[in-house]
């Protein structure tokens, strides 16, 4: 590939990114806001020159492709003068798919990505299949090209982000799991958010599958007309085809009958709205062809991810669960509504738009009292001081502590922060397992 190639921003998926286009024989350039990268001495023992400290235009506007990292807006000003001369100016999605050689299962959502995407790849693996999870669950698709085989099912996770700067990536099967609002920090409105996600459908002809959300409007409104085979689940049962829970076992009802793909039963995952994750990745993995009992065998021990509706431990009669990963309102609304009563929750971080107080309704259902913590704190008061008990934290050990006490002596510490983390902490991650360690702090403290 002979060309001069331009990849804006060096996190995970830009730096892995700029490592495939220089095995592939591009002259790479890798340019980034930051003064200092990590691995940058192995970038450029593989021939990747750095830009640091700011994106250069006169170095995008040479380019004959520029490659951009999720988290690298499209709108960018930089990449003007590249498009002015007819640049093409793609994600690290688009550029890892047209290399990819094995059949590709694409998630997106606005919540259960991952869940859906573990599920998937966990069904497939008890069927035989050879598997890679990649994208926005963590390693990007660029770092597993190499790895790529015709014979390999690659179940992708992909974000708004990484989809709206995608134009020919063509997933066998895509799963859309619902749409609310989120990243509008990014996205104009909920619409141009709906829009990129709707980008998932965008290439897929009537050999592919779609596999929607038909409780959810947006997207089924965003699904019609799309040339894709359509395959709906529903947790309310509402569709006369599709996928669905019917009595002890979840069913693809189709007009020849219903056939059984996976007992109720084998779901192990806390929560009911992630009975809807079941339904999805039972439906794309039927879909690949997977039998029952491996569809069932793969939910079977299967309690989660990390920071998503993890048990946390429990110190007396007060039990504490990291949601971390509820970094929208409707994520944080589902986990509160998981919990019969006497819920505590954390609430907080960087926000990303939406409006907190539709927590009012789960919380005056469920709650207790709400821990307010991080930038959103005042929004959080604004919203939900008239409702309940609320305290403020200036830390996540103040936090837990206020929550604990909040609690007591009976209830649920809820982390379901509604934003992102970005303000005290690296990612969800880093949060959640701050809120795990000063869990096992307290514990140790209460014990003394």
């Amino acid at each position: 590939m002979a060309c001069r190639a331009v990849v804006v921003g060096a996190a995970r998926s830009g730096i892995a990114a700029a490592g495939l286009l220089a095995k592939r024989g591009a002259a790479v350039t890798l340019t980034e806001m930051r003064d200092a990268i990590d691995g940058a001495p192995a970038l450029r023992a593989a021939g990747v020159a750095l830009e640091l400290g700011g994106h250069r235009p006169e170095t995008v506007a040479a380019a004959d492709l520029v490659v951009l990292s999720p988290g690298v807006p499209a709108d960018l000003p930089v990449l003007d003068a590249a498009r002015r001369r007819g640049v093409e100016v793609i994600g690290e999605l688009e550029l890892a798919w047209r290399w990819i050689r094995g059949p590709v299962i694409a998630v997106t959502g606005t919540k259960g990505k991952s869940t859906t995407t573990t599920l998937v790849g966990r069904m497939l693996e008890a069927a035989g299949r050879t598997v890679l999870l990649g994208g926005n669950i963590g390693v990007p698709l660029s770092a597993q090209v190499d790895q790529s085989t015709a014979d390999t099912v690659h179940v992708v996770e992909a974000s708004s982000f990484q989809l709206e700067t995608a134009t020919t990536f063509r997933p066998w099967i895509a799963v859309w799991l619902n749409v609310t609002d989120d990243h509008l920090d990014r996205h104009p409105d909920v619409r141009a958010y709906a829009d990129a996600k709707a980008r998932i459908f965008a290439n897929q002809t009537a050999d592919d599958w779609a596999v929607v959300n038909a409780d959810d409007p947006l997207v089924m409104a965003r699904s019609t007309g799309i040339a894709a085979r359509l395959v709906p689940f529903a947790l309310s049962g509402r569709i006369a085809d599709g996928v669905l829970v019917d009595g002890e076992w979840i069913v693809r009802r189709t007009a020849a009958g219903a056939d059984r793909l996976a007992p109720v039963a084998a779901v192990e995952l806390p929560g009911r709205h992630m009975l809807a994750n079941v339904l999805a990745a039972t439906a794309a993995a039927s879909l690949a062809g997977c039998a029952p009992a491996a569809m069932g065998g793969a939910l079977r021990g299967f309690r989660g991810l990390p920071h998503v509706m993890e048990p946390a431990g429990e110190i007396g009669g007060v039990r504490f669960v990291n949601d971390s990963k509820a970094t929208n309102v409707e994520a944080a609304r589902r986990s509160i509504e998981s919990f019969p009563r006497g819920v505590v929750a954390i609430v907080g971080g960087r926000f990303k738009g939406g409006d907190l107080g539709e927590l009012r309704g789960p919380l005056a259902a469920h709650g207790k009292a709400v821990v307010a913590i991080g930038e959103a704190a005042p929004l959080v008061r604004r919203a939900l001081g008239d409702l309940l008990p609320i305290v403020d934290a200036g830390s996540m050990r103040e936090a837990v502590e206020r929550g604990y006490a909040a609690a007591a002596p009976e209830g649920v510490v809820l982390l379901a922060p509604a934003c992102a983390s970005f303000d005290w902490f690296r990612d969800y991650a880093e949060r959640g397992e701050t809120f795990k360690r000063e869990v096992l702090r307290l514990k140790e403290t209460v014990r003394r």
